[in-house]
């Protein structure tokens, strides 16, 4: 069985110490590729690396995360230029939209000390350029969305996106909206945290998400599985915290598989081919004369 991470961090400072740990586990699984996100500037350098050094498996991919986006430098858009043209089979994200961190986050969420939290119109022209990007280019988009899907809808529907389509990682917005986004090229790839009995509701959504629009993550060393789902054991982290193994990938697909009423070995066929279609070589980008937005 051949498994495909469509949206994960394996180059962060979490996993380093157990990179060669990870890797062989990922082996093990049969994981064949992962698409490594960087969120900022900072950490683009670190997608580099790791996609030079696992270069069968890792699929780079840059971009500015909202949260980011009011930390953002005067060049950080000669800067992500920079990086896709370095790299053809990059995509652009993750990048997004986050109403949650003004609205509902606690003013001293640790994953937000330091950072200036971009209001929405702000986040709003950073997405927009960079879909501008991935569109230009027919690079696949990786897109982040907390509490903001009517404004990603209305930014998507007018504003030039990839032919390839682009991914809404670990969607979790209403399931009314799941044909809307599939008619403007998304795909939708499942989290293992959503196993929580606390989001029984997604267990509509994603019975709903047509076959070929399905993907699967990890978002790794985020969103940790519920324990009793776990095949490998957290590791430790910074501050008390728990990094997710990469490699519970493989528990997330056959409880996806579970939820949907198929096996496994279907699901790891068909994810596989929807992988393979949004990010996949045999669907080349279009970078001869391709026109960029302007910085």
């Amino acid at each position: 069985m051949r498994l495909c991470d469509a949206h994960n961090h394996w180059h962060d400072a979490w996993l380093r110490p157990h990179r060669e740990r990870v890797f062989a586990d990922l082996a093990a699984i049969g994981v064949r590729h992962g698409v490594v996100n960087g969120t900022s500037e900072t950490d683009w350098p670190d997608v580099t690396a790791l996609a030079a050094a696992h270069s069968s498996r890792v699929i780079p991919s840059y971009g500015l995360h909202p949260w980011e986006a009011g930390n953002r430098s005067a060049a950080w858009q000669e800067t992500l230029l920079a990086a896709l043209e370095a790299h053809p089979s990059a995509g652009v994200g993750e990048f997004g939209l986050d109403r949650w961190m003004l609205d509902r986050a606690r003013p001293d969420d640790p994953r937000l000390t330091g950072l200036r939290r971009a209001p929405l119109e702000e986040q709003s022209e950073v997405f927009v350029w960079q879909l501008q990007c991935a569109a230009a280019q027919n690079r696949a988009a990786s897109l982040h969305c907390l509490d903001a899907f009517g404004l990603l809808h209305d930014l998507l529907r007018t504003t030039p996106r990839p032919a390839r389509g682009f991914l809404l990682h670990a969607y979790s917005g209403p399931v009314e909206m799941v044909k809307t986004f599939a008619d403007l090229g998304a795909y939708f790839s499942f989290n293992g945290a959503f196993l929580d009995p606390r989001k029984t509701r997604l267990k509509a959504v994603y019975s709903v998400i047509p076959a070929d629009r399905l993907l699967v993550e990890t978002d790794a060393p985020a969103m940790r599985l519920p324990a009793a789902f776990e095949e490998f054991p957290p590791f430790s982290a910074a501050a008390g915290a728990w990094a997710n193994h990469p490699a519970n990938l493989a528990a997330t697909y056959t409880a996806l598989a579970a939820w949907r009423g198929v096996s496994v070995d279907t699901l790891a066929v068909q994810v596989e081919s929807n992988f393979q279609r949004l990010f996949g070589l045999d669907n080349p980008h279009s970078l001869q004369g391709s026109p960029q937005p302007s910085p």
